[in-house]
């Protein structure tokens, strides 16, 4: 899906709000907001906001730098492996409670 960006007079988006957040939200379109032409803020899904406060996180970076350097080196397992073993993992979760 091709992200639409659109930059926008803030005095328009202040107008057209309910409409401006409905296309963030449904669309995941991104709005910049301008005053007097120069960018201020922007308007965007809260899912994509949320991915991005997660990677200012140092320690996250650094997790998906070192995930990445494993895949590189060949040290990846498929997601249905993953899912065997997720499942496998839970079931002896689930007999140990009992």
């Amino acid at each position: 899906m091709k992200t639409i960006v659109h930059r926008i007079p803030i005095t328009k988006a202040r107008i057209n709000l309910g409409q401006v957040v409905r296309r963030a939200h449904t669309n995941r379109e991104y709005f910049i907001l301008e005053k007097d032409g120069i960018p201020v803020a922007g308007v965007l899904n809260v899912d994509d906001m949320e991915d991005f406060l997660e990677l200012q996180d140092p320690a996250l970076k650094d997790q998906i730098k070192r995930s990445y350097q494993e895949y590189r080196r060949g040290r990846a397992r498929s997601a249905s492996k993953f899912l065997t073993e997720l499942r496998r993992s839970a079931k002896r979760a689930k007999r140990a409670k009992r």
